[in-house]
This record gives C-alpha cells, sequence and structure tokens, in this order.
C-alpha cells in the first residue's frame, strides 16, 4: 500500500463493507504490519469527533461488523492456510472493529467536510442574534420589529424592539428549536410559546423549542444568565438544563447564573418551588435539593456538589433594572463581568489585584462611574480611552 491516503480510502470501504476478497485481505496485512502513523487520530481525537459527529447506530455498526466477520470465515478458507487461521481472523477482528469505531467518527468527518461550520459567535458584537433550525440566522434590532417565520414561512413569532414574542397556534408534531445570543453590553426578553417569559443577561445563549409538545416537559438550554417567570401547568414540567446542572420547576419564578468564570451555577429562586439535579439523572423529589423562596442554590462545577443559604433575592435580580452587584468576588472575575455589562476591554497590569476580593453594589451606573468608585474606595489606579481601561 502507497500511502496513507490509499489506505484510508480502503478503510472507508472496509468500514462500509464494500471491500473485495484481495482488498480485505489488504486490510489485514496492514494492520498484521503495521502501526497507526501521525496521521491517524489519537484516542483524545476519537473522543472529540464522537461528541462533535452524528453517531452511527449500534445496530447498523453492529450488521457491518458481523457481516465483514462473516465474510473473513468464508475467505479462510479459500486464502488461509490451517495453521494461519487464529492469526487471519484475530487481525480481521482488529481491524472491523477499529475502523467501525473510527469510521463513526473519523471517515464521515471527511464526508461532512464539505457542509458548512457554524460560526462562532462574537459577544463583543454589538447584534442581537437569532439562529433559526435550520441554521440560517437572522439580526435582532431593537430600533425596529420583524416576524419570526419557521421553514414552511408561517409566522411563529413577532419581535418588537427588545421583545420577541412566540405564538402558540399549531400543535407540531416534532420539536424544533431556535437559539437567541445576546452580545455584551445588551439585555433582551423573551416569550415563549407557553407563556413564559425571559430576560437574558448580556452575554447570554438560549436555545428553546419555537412551540412545547403537549405531553412532553418543557425544557431549555442555558449558557449565561436567565430570569425566568415560567408559566403554570402541572402535566409539563418546565426544565432549564445549564451544562450538568438540571433546574425542574412547575410554574415559578427565578434567576439562573452560570458564566464560564463562576465557580458554581447560581439558582435563586423568588417564587414558588425548584429542584436542582444532575442531568445525567432522573428528577426525585425525595433525593434532589429542593429550593425554597428567599434561597439560592449553587452547583459547584468542580464536584458537582450543591448547597444551598438564604440570600436577599433582590442582590441577585437587580441586573433585570439595570443594577450590577457583587459579593466576596475576584476582582479578576469581577472584570469579566463588566467587560460583558459594558462591552469594554479590560486590561489589568496590577496582578496583585486579581484575586482580591469585594463586595460592591450599582444601580444602572455608566462604567465610569463604577471604575470611579473602585478607585475611591479602594485606591484602584485606571484610564480609559475610548472602550478600553488600563488599570496601573
Amino acid at each position: 500500500m502507497n500511502s496513507n491516503s490509499e489506505i484510508k480510502t480502503l478503510l472507508q470501504k472496509f468500514v462500509l463493507n464494500q471491500c473485495t476478497a484481495e482488498e480485505t485481505e489488504q486490510v489485514i496485512a496492514y494492520y498484521r504490519n503495521n502501526t497507526l502513523t501521525d496521521d491517524f487520530p489519537t484516542v483524545e481525537d476519537v473522543q472529540n469527533l464522537l461528541d462533535e459527529m452524528p453517531k452511527m447506530d449500534k445496530q447498523t455498526a453492529d450488521s457491518i461488523f458481523n457481516t465483514i466477520l462473516t465474510s473473513a470465515k468464508e475467505e479462510e478458507t479459500v486464502i488461509e492456510m490451517p495453521s494461519r487461521k487464529t492469526s487471519y481472523r484475530k487481525y480481521i477482528s482488529i481491524a472491523a472493529s477499529i475502523v467501525v469505531l473510527l469510521g463513526i467518527g473519523f471517515f464521515y468527518k471527511q464526508n461532512l467536510a464539505d457542509q458548512p461550520v457554524e460560526q462562532k459567535f462574537d459577544f463583543k458584537s454589538s447584534e442581537i442574534v437569532l439562529q433559526l433550525e435550520n441554521g440560517e440566522t437572522q439580526i435582532i434590532s431593537e430600533q425596529n420589529s420583524s416576524q419570526v417565520k419557521d421553514a414552511e414561512g408561517n409566522i411563529v413569532g413577532n419581535q418588537n424592539g427588545d421583545k420577541l414574542v412566540y405564538e402558540n397556534s399549531s400543535d407540531p408534531e416534532k420539536l424544533v428549536y431556535n437559539t437567541i445570543k445576546i452580545p455584551y453590553g445588551k439585555k433582551f426578553r423573551l416569550q415563549l410559546s407557553d407563556g413564559t417569559f425571559v430576560h437574558l443577561n448580556s452575554g447570554t445563549t438560549l436555545k428553546y423549542p419555537v412551540k412545547f409538545i403537549t405531553g412532553e416537559n418543557r425544557q431549555v438550554f442555558l449558557d449565561g444568565e436567565a430570569f425566568f417567570d415560567v408559566a403554570k401547568d402541572k402535566k409539563h414540567p418546565f426544565i432549564v438544563n445549564v451544562d450538568e446542572l438540571n433546574v425542574r420547576v412547575l410554574g415559578t419564578h427565578f434567576n439562573v447564573s452560570n458564566y464560564p468564570e463562576d465557580p458554581a451555577t447560581d439558582v435563586v429562586l423568588v417564587e414558588g418551588s425548584v429542584g436542582m439535579y444532575e442531568s445525567k439523572e432522573e428528577f426525585d423529589a425525595l433525593k434532589n435539593t429542593i429550593l425554597k423562596p428567599g434561597f439560592k442554590g449553587s452547583f459547584n462545577k468542580e464536584n458537582a456538589k450543591i448547597s444551598t443559604k438564604a440570600v436577599i433575592t433582590d442582590i441577585y435580580t437587580s441586573w433585570i433594572n439595570g443594577g450590577l452587584t457583587f459579593r466576596n468576588m475576584a476582582f479578576k472575575n469581577i472584570i469579566t463581568k463588566l467587560e460583558r455589562r459594558y462591552n469594554v476591554t479590560i486590561v489589568n497590569k496590577n496582578e496583585k489585584l486579581a484575586n482580591e476580593k469585594f463586595n460592591a453594589s450599582f444601580k444602572e451606573e455608566s462604567i465610569e462611574n463604577v471604575m470611579s468608585y473602585f478607585n475611591d474606595i479602594h485606591g484602584i489606579n485606571y484610564t480609559i480611552k475610548n472602550n478600553q481601561i488600563l488599570i496601573k
């Protein structure tokens, strides 16, 4: 076999059970005589590919594997001497198992290479972006009004200013998702098809069904921070998925904050009842953490432990009306939150400040006033030029 590209092409045929007897023998010879080269994926590469690529269903993989082995048994009587049967079956088993597994992610990656890749959202942009189920995007202008349509051209939602409202007219057979992305420096309001109202903070992404399906849970997926006013529906629990955490309610008011720099995902309950549990688990009211109004539940991202404590809820929901609050927060995290809130770039050259912790609260203050506070109270020197802040 002359090149890695040839063996890859041959292995692709092999995983699809399209090899001739001669080509199958070449595959076996390759696995008998060679080790994988740098051109082939490592275990980590394969794992990443399996996470990203569409999976081959188990029934299809098993069918291909069994057919390859059946063909191998037939070829043994023609190609191999009795003394080599064990060795031959050993290598074809290795080849079949490895190639079927790799084929799920590695070879199909080549077939999917020409498909468009979703561009990573730039949170420092100035535009709110709505991504539709088919991948198309729509810019949301807060100065204008627009309509949101499905694949058939039907109007499913209406946007006016900083609010988007979805209709509750049709009864779909399957879930169709939209995703809204809020850049730094902006907030947005969203009313889902069931009447649930969501306030979205800056630097937040929410994936949600255009229309919920009767008989199934109402589930949305959050990155960032949002305040939920959930429409009551005892037959259809509302679930907010936040990475490894699920937050389950029937109808209530609560805030969820899950930014990358935070060591924990915080859920603050204003009214009603909230269940917190790992997303890989089934909800169990007797075992899971149940919050009461006036409490905050914190899901530790490192050890997956949930702790609760009583809090003043207004502190954690003040952002809806322009407030900004820091509680025992490291200055490096405060910088990140200020960048997100005001869409500025902050460069801190005072390394001693990075891990110092501060408490502060602001009401609809400008970034200039916030920085002035830190200078007056904590002696933090800085300069502001355009949208860049340099801390000395």
